[in-house]
């Protein structure tokens, strides 16, 4: 579910309304007729890939192992590995198109660039992937048939109950022929025989759209668990490996940005709260008066350097954070903001002190940016809990025309929210509104 923000100049107010978010494939589900359709084409034509899979690969299987004391066998495998990948695809393609269902391709290995035309061929066969493709071209076979089978048997007694009524006066009589309502008891005659075809044919009707959903999620889920679940655990160690990367960025970024702010703040004030106190230390004996003048101003810089280094520290773990939570944290940071700040904060029950982290900078951060570069006379935070996410929001009624690619502290809180495992969009159309919207797992 995401929010869209609406701005009303007349009463200055900004409203938010949820909507739904689109399917993963993009796509609209289509109507059951439809479906029903795709499905039983999905089944019917699974032996039709299966078949000629299942004959290639165990060919090249059989006759790469029996050359494989020759040496010759092993370029037959790979060659039949690399015939079981390009089957592989045809039935992803197949798993997106007709079912509408997320089918992901793997990462497959590769040869490096410089690598001999030997170790190129022989790549293939280091490939675990390549392995469960030639797995799934021996099992898919045996499904497909069932599939084949079920989908006929099916559609059969949908068009034959309901037409039996009409093709059944050109069947031969006789008194050998022993008809099924007969058989189970429920009279003789063709009126009895064709009203329990029909009953047959509307039941088979009405289950049909079920039993080809089934048949379908029984073999999809075969070709998906076999040809597409590496892609996923390839997709999560992407992730974790760009996370990883953005928390290391967002630290490297983050002591950079402390140490220059250290060189050029209280390391400055210090260095002239040194000279302000040896000054004094040397007017003391003759010109007491200007030697407390001198301690005066040296006060003054100690003082802030204090505050200024206090100021730093919320950088690194606010203290309000740290001990009252980060509702109130929230609270007092909206309350020091130089523009209006309606918070909206809802109970989010116990997160781990990362994820609040990055949540207090993620609003500090955006309420900074508002202050600053918007132009805006209101800005709304909204903090709440979606299953395993938090979530931050907030909203300005100003100009508008913020991007992450400008910077303005965007792309270095991007890095943080991604660094914990989140997302960040920003939504901020020229002449506003704008929205900050981070998401960030927290856990179940």
């Amino acid at each position: 579910m995401t929010q869209t923000t609406t701005y009303d100049p007349s009463t200055q107010t900004i409203q938010m309304e949820a909507v739904m978010a689109p399917e993963p494939t993009g796509r609209a589900a289509p109507a059951w007729w439809r479906r029903t359709l795709l499905d039983s084409a999905y089944n019917i034509t699974a032996l039709v890939l299966a078949l000629p899979a299942f004959v290639l690969v165990i060919s090249g299987l059989a006759l790469g192992a029996g050359l494989a004391i020759t040496l010759l066998g092993f370029p037959v495998l790979a060659l039949t590995v690399l015939t079981a990948r390009g089957f592989a695809h045809v039935e992803r393609a197949r798993i997106r198109n007709m079912l509408h269902t997320e089918a992901p391709t793997p990462r497959y290995h590769r040869s490096a660039e410089d690598a001999g035309w030997l170790r190129r061929a022989f790549t293939p066969l280091t490939d675990p992937q390549g392995w469960l493709d030639v797995l799934w071209a021996l099992v898919t076979f045996v499904t497909a048939i069932g599939l084949l089978v079920v989908t006929t048997v099916w559609w059969s007694l949908v068009a034959g109950g309901l037409s039996y009524w009409f093709w059944q006066r050109w069947l031969p009589e006789s008194d050998a022929n022993t008809g099924l309502a007969e058989l189970i008891g429920l009279g003789e005659g063709r009126t009895t025989e064709s009203l329990l075809m029909l009953a047959i044919g509307i039941f088979a009707l009405l289950t049909l759209p079920l039993a080809m959903r089934l048949m379908a999620l029984v073999h999809s889920s075969i070709g998906k668990v076999m040809l597409s679940s590496r892609a996923e655990l390839q997709a999560e160690m992407s992730q974790l490996h760009d996370s990883r990367d953005a928390a290391r960025a967002a630290e490297a970024g983050a002591l950079r940005r402390l140490e220059r702010d250290i060189h050029d703040g209280p390391q400055q004030r210090l260095v002239r709260l040194t000279m302000d106190l040896g000054r004094a230390r040397k007017q003391v004996d003759t010109d007491p008066e200007l030697a407390r003048s001198t301690i005066e101003q040296a006060l003054v810089q100690a003082r802030e350097t204090v505050d200024e280094l206090r100021q730093l520290s919320r950088g690194i773990a606010p203290p309000i954070l740290v001990d009252r939570g980060l509702r109130v944290a929230l609270v007092e940071l909206a309350n020091r903001s130089t523009i209006e700040v309606v918070t909206r904060i809802e109970e989010i029950g116990k997160v781990d002190p990362h994820v609040e982290t990055a949540a207090y900078f993620v609003a500090s951060e955006a309420l900074t940016n508002v202050a600053k570069h918007s132009g805006a006379t209101r800005a709304v935070l909204t903090v709440e809990r979606l299953g395993d996410r938090l979530v931050v929001e907030v909203g300005d009624d100003g100009v508008g025309g913020a991007d992450i690619a400008k910077g303005h502290g965007l792309a270095g809180l991007d890095q943080r929210v991604r660094a914990a495992d989140g997302s960040l969009v920003v939504d901020s159309p020229a002449g506003g509104p704008t929205m900050i919207r981070a998401e960030i797992a927290c856990g179940s």
